[in-house]
């Protein structure tokens, strides 16, 4: 057995070599680090305490993930909590089933739920319902599938296979895809489903390079039939009065060429379009883009003050209704995207519940609702949200985010720095290895399939054939310390003039 002593003694020896060795570097970079830090004049902290001062960066950067997983409640994240995030992967996977012993959910002030009715239709009394027509006085009028849509989403802000897999999973779903304003992308019309083209102020993929709009571009991109729509981007949610933002590393060779911009330059657009500085000019560019594309033309906007907005309704009066916008998506201020100022993006525009309402009232009182689609966009993420929507007066709804949690991702909240880890928002092709659109796209379909049928089913309960049937009266509003009110007495139905 000597040589087994002897290999085990050499092995001690060689263990001990290493240790002492990985011990004298550890306190070496000590040394070093203490140097440096001691030395530096850019942080105080680490000046003050340093070497242990690197900890409060690292355990701050820390925080954010421990938090997540092990100390926050199921209800209390921000933006999105983890109760929705689940409730969203698993449906995507699995499609609708039940829950079991109860809800979880807090009925606080303002929170929302809805008047079952007494006498509900049995199964078979519900009559087929189309969601509505869109631009009925368009060339190419649009009739769509679904009441529940994809919303806003670049190619650029996303990567390929995100837009692939929501591609492919809007036609299996039978819904719409908006593009963003980045243009529209091979991997927008790749799986043939229906397509927004959004035009923002930068006129990406049909821009001249003043930001003007290029109208042979613009005709060229509409001769696909899959292009069913114009919606015309005045602002967004994540930073209404500001344009969009795409930073330099996510402009590629391929994203430039599709967008017409300079390579590798961050993508700034303009505060507005350039050529509408006022609600008749503003008239004059949606009827100079229906005319050129044959589309259905509408507007995206973020309410702020409403003045603007009654200014634009009455140069609609003054012109008629066939020069109104064939429909108006509306955003909350709360609305996200992959890169905006925080003082935006926590501080300016309405939220969808003050502007949805008050929008379609006014649109009620100048006789124009009938005429004037309303979209609904902005966290309206499971069905109650979506229901509350048309309880408001929505015509349809769509969902940008909703749909990033179909294709897996964990609000890992780095969309702006290409580093996401499930290769939604990154043009790094390692990480988006981990992003398969065959497989996704099925994820993306169980999700607006499964959003249709709990809507319904909220509708069903209420009493209505289809969630377009839903008024302010099956919205109950809670209150602290006070009765639920009906939705319909905090904003009451307006009577068509």
């Amino acid at each position: 057995m000597d040589w087994f002593h002897t290999f085990a003694s050499s092995g001690l020896s060689l263990f001990a070599f290493f240790f002492a060795s990985l011990i004298g570097v550890l306190v070496l970079c000590a040394l070093v680090f203490f140097v440096i830090d001691i030395t530096q004049t850019k942080d105080s902290v680490r000046r003050n305490y340093p070497v242990l001062g690197r900890f409060r960066k690292l355990f701050s950067t820390l925080g954010e993930f421990f938090r997540q997983y092990f100390f926050a409640m199921d209800r209390e994240e921000m933006p999105f909590n983890r109760a929705e995030r689940d409730w969203i992967q698993h449906v995507s996977k699995h499609g609708s089933e039940t829950t079991p012993f109860g809800s979880t959910r807090r009925l606080t002030q303002g929170t929302v739920i809805f008047a079952n009715g007494m006498f509900p239709k049995l199964a078979d009394e519900h009559t087929h319902h189309s969601p509505k027509l869109i631009g009925a006085t368009a060339k190419h009028p649009y009739q769509p599938k679904s009441f529940f849509n994809i919303s806003a989403m670049s190619y650029g802000s996303l990567s390929k296979p995100a837009i692939q897999a929501l591609s492919q999973g809007a036609a299996l779903g039978e819904c719409w895809l908006n593009t963003g304003e980045g243009g529209v992308s091979p991997y927008h019309r790749e799986g043939g489903c229906d397509i927004i083209y959004q035009l923002g102020t930068a006129k990406f993929g049909a821009r001249n390079p003043d930001s003007s709009l290029n109208a042979e571009k613009l005709k060229t991109i509409c001769e696909n039939p899959n292009i069913k729509m114009i919606e015309l981007k005045l602002s967004q949610g994540a930073k209404p009065g500001k344009g969009g933002i795409l930073p330099a590393a996510k402009v590629t060779a391929e994203i430039a060429a599709i967008r017409g911009i300079p390579q590798g330059q961050s993508a700034i657009s303009p505060n507005r379009h350039i050529e509408a500085s006022n609600p008749a000019e503003l008239l004059d560019l949606i009827a100079h883009i229906r005319e050129i594309s044959g589309r259905p033309t509408g507007i995206k906007l973020v309410v702020g003050n409403q003045i603007p907005l009654l200014a634009f309704i009455a140069e609609i009066k003054k012109r008629g209704p066939e020069s109104a916008p064939d429909f108006i998506t509306l955003d909350g201020g709360d609305g996200g995207t992959g890169a905006a100022p925080m003082p935006l993006i926590d501080n300016m525009g309405l939220t969808i519940r003050e502007s949805l309402p008050a929008t379609v009232d006014a649109l009620i009182k100048a006789g124009l609702r009938e005429r004037i689609r309303i979209i609904a966009t902005g966290k309206l993420i499971t069905p109650a949200e979506v229901a509350w929507a048309f309880c408001a007066g929505a015509d349809f709804v769509s969902s940008a985010r909703g749909f990033m949690f179909a294709l897996g991702c964990i609000q890992a909240m780095k969309c702006n720095q290409n580093t996401c880890p499930t290769g939604i928002t990154t043009h790094n092709k390692r990480l988006q290895r981990g992003l398969n659109p065959e497989n996704k796209s099925i994820r993306v379909k169980n999700f607006v399939e499964t959003m249709r049928h709990d809507v319904s089913m909220i509708a069903h309960s209420c009493g209505v054939d289809h969630p377009n049937q839903l008024t302010r009266n099956h919205a109950l509003i809670v209150q602290t310390g006070a009765p639920s009110k009906p939705f319909s007495e905090i904003y009451p139905d307006v009577k068509m003039p």
